[in-house]
């Protein structure tokens, strides 16, 4: 593996060389700082101290070199503005030519100055995170907060782009002015959309949104999707990207993710009058709605394991298996079979591919939309959510046809069942298996794109370039170190594990703790969730449509939920602080929902609920947020990856969580509530004092 220190000599500019972090001299006074502090030689507070100092000193070299070049541009430009506004007095076609050549070559200047700034970016980060592993520090947290916004902080310069927007406005619209545009008395300021760029300028854009992808809400949904990344996207591989991308079949896969959402939260409100009509407790719910989760723990590794080698082929499968579960989830009524509706149930859960979904984003979507595709995994998932009982409130009707009941029992059955067959027939018509790696490299052509080595070297060596530097919580860890403080191989780091034993060796303290955090969350919101219909029904005698409006109201809130946290608390606190404070108030949330001394409300129920609900949709997306940051990189991708490792978590608890309704109703109606909030007390309280154990681990 080629050592950062060796890459950052080779691609500087030799011009530019005195300009560039000296990240040699850093390294070796953070060896030095170790012996120092071994020998007792020196304060940990006085390394710190002169650590930040020399941080502080070579990122101001770094950036008055940076804004020294962006006046050196725009004064370029301001001359090439005199000859362009003589040129169009007396309109010279050569002349035109060569001053459109000019303008480029300010842009590729610009290009060589955006690299600069990338490559410090990442020395900085390898020596913060250097640093942290050495001394066992969270220094990189402190030091990019302190300096985040602080007003004489030289770091947040390197963000802004002020100057660099500038110029890139400059040359789009000086380029446009000299393009032939047929006579049209219209400016580039009046046309609605803007017009084909230059390509300098594309490759421009292209490089500052590499460099300016930090966390906002986009981003922090895609988190939440825990859609990881695993590798810097190098321009030939991401115009691989873009040939293979397909609009409609990222609709699909999306659409895949909706339904199937509503698939599961459309018996919600019915799974207790559907079990009695059958002849069955009505907490037997439980069990009719945890089947599905149960198939869902196994299809969920055959899922993701497929998806290595196609992405159609699964969710044909998935379209057949929900369409199938669903008819025999519908036939169970008039065959008066229990069985065969939890066989339709388990038959749904077999369908499940959202390891699928999750994967064709992160895989087949180009860098530059992955954040919105990822964001709209999210939305779509919490859209079903709340459409699924809303869904089944409206379907309070009754009628026979043959030898066919409809009712507000079967005609969710029914519904997906149709859902799903039209699914079935647009996936058939409109996706486009994307290009394998393999397919890809046949048909590039070696003379127009870089060599295969160069290209994993750069991609290996420069991994992490479009992650953020300045980011709310501090610095990704990454899993790739310098070869001379590592034995394990480049093959081997970046091997993706082979097992979940491999996947689960990976998972430090922190990440073990808010898989468990994970856990209590599923479990807390699936026992309210699961159990609504049979309490509401036992403590208020709520209707269908009731329960159904209840539910419908919780799942509206995660969206608004996401973009608070997303925009505005992630912002204003630390991850780890949110995280602690959320785990709290489900802790209350649960408290409150329990009935002891006085007669049990429905204010009490409902505000309990929504406490409950809405602290664990925070803490869901602050949690998957820090887990897509401190995860192993090796674990982004292959079948055992961070993505499954979520989902089997999460999966597990609702599992747990429906068997504990069911098991809770042989104590009684009049007991199912507090001997399933019991368990969700405990777990809760565990989580909390692990949270509380390594909260200074945790990013």
């Amino acid at each position: 593996m080629v050592a950062f220190g060796k890459y950052l000599q080779r691609k500087q500019i030799e011009e530019w060389r005195g300009y560039y972090i000296n990240y040699k001299l850093m390294k070796k006074k953070v060896k030095q700082y170790a012996e120092q502090i071994q020998g007792g030689s020196q304060h940990p507070r006085h390394v710190l101290k002169d650590f930040s100092r020399m941080l502080d000193t070579q990122i101001e070299t770094t950036v008055l070199f940076m804004l020294e070049q962006q006046g050196l541009l725009a004064g370029r430009l301001a001359i090439l503005r005199e000859t362009h506004d003589a040129i169009l007095e007396q309109p010279d076609i050569s002349k035109i030519v060569e001053l459109r050549e000019s303008y480029r070559d300010v842009g590729r200047d610009l290009l060589q100055l955006l690299k600069f700034v990338e490559l410090n970016a990442i020395g900085l980060r390898k020596i913060l995170k250097k640093f942290d592993k050495r001394f066992g520090y969270r220094f990189a947290d402190y030091y990019v907060k302190t300096r985040a916004n602080h007003p004489y902080s030289q770091l947040q310069q390197v963000f802004k782009h002020v100057g660099v927007g500038a110029v890139v406005g400059a040359i789009s619209r000086n380029l446009h002015e000299l393009q032939e545009n047929e006579g049209s008395f219209y400016s580039i300021y009046d046309q609605p959309v803007l017009p084909l760029q230059d390509p300098v300028v594309e490759a421009i854009k292209t490089a500052v949104d590499k460099l300016t992808h930090s966390t906002n809400f986009l981003n922090f949904l895609a988190q939440h999707a825990l859609i990881m990344q695993d590798e810097l996207v190098t321009p030939s591989e991401d115009a691989i990207d873009e040939r293979a991308y397909h609009f409609n079949s990222l609709l699909l896969n999306l659409g895949n993710t909706f339904l199937y959402m509503v698939n599961t939260y459309i018996i919600v409100p019915t799974a207790d009058d559907y079990s009695m009509s059958l002849g069955a407790a009505a907490t037997v719910c439980g069990v009719v709605i945890g089947s599905m989760a149960i198939a869902q723990v196994f299809s969920s590794v055959y899922f993701s394991a497929w998806s290595n080698k196609s992405y159609f082929k699964p969710l044909v499968f998935s379209s057949i298996a929900l369409f199938i579960g669903n008819l025999m989830y519908a036939l169970a009524y008039d065959a008066n079979s229990i069985a065969l509706l939890l066989l339709g149930r388990v038959c749904c859960g077999l369908g499940s591919a959202r390891a699928v979904n999750r994967r064709y984003i992160s895989d087949c979507v180009p860098l530059r939309i992955r954040m919105q595709a990822s964001a709209g995994f999210v939305s779509a998932s919490a859209l079903g959510m709340a459409c699924g009982p809303a869904l089944a409130g409206l379907l309070q009707i009754k009628f026979k046809f043959y030898k066919f009941t409809f009712n507000q029992s079967t005609l969710p059955g029914w519904v997906m069942a149709v859902a799903w067959l039209f699914y079935l027939v647009w996936l058939c018509i409109s996706f486009k298996e994307p290009l394998r790696d393999t397919e890809d490299e046949e048909k590039t052509n070696p003379n127009e794109t870089t060599s295969m080595t160069d290209r994993v070297e750069s991609s290996r060596v420069e991994e992490g370039l479009r992650k953020p530097l300045l980011i709310t919580s501090g610095i990704k860890p990454e899993d790739e170190e310098d070869c001379n403080e590592s034995e394990e191989s480049q093959e081997d780091s970046h091997k993706p594990a082979n097992s979940f034993r491999s996947a689960y060796q990976l998972l430090t303290p922190s990440v073990k703790v808010q898989l468990l955090i994970y856990f209590m969350l599923k479990y807390a919101m699936e026992i309210l969730l699961s159990e609504s219909s049979v309490i509401t029904s036992y403590y208020f005698s709520w209707s269908t449509s009731s329960v159904a409006i209840f539910l419908a109201c919780l799942g509206l809130t995660v969206l608004p939920i996401n973009i608070l946290v997303g925009s505005y608390i992630s912002n204003m606190f630390e991850d780890r602080q949110i995280l602690l404070t959320s785990e709290i108030i489900v802790f209350l949330g649960i408290l409150f929902s329990f009935n002891l001394f006085v007669p049990y409300t429905v204010p009490q129920y409902v505000i309990s609920g929504l406490v409950m609900f809405v602290a664990a949709e925070v803490l869901e997306g602050v949690n998957l947020s820090l887990l897509s940051r401190v995860m192993s990189s090796r674990l982004s991708k292959g079948t055992y990856n961070g993505g499954l490792l979520s989902t089997e978590a999460g999966t597990l608890a609702r599992v747990v969580a429906d068997v504990t309704i069911t098991l809770g109703g042989y104590l009684g109606r009049g007991h199912l509530l507090n001997a399933t909030l019991l368990p969700s007390l405990v777990i809760c309280i565990g989580s909390i004092v692990a949270t509380c154990c390594t909260y200074n681990s945790l990013y």
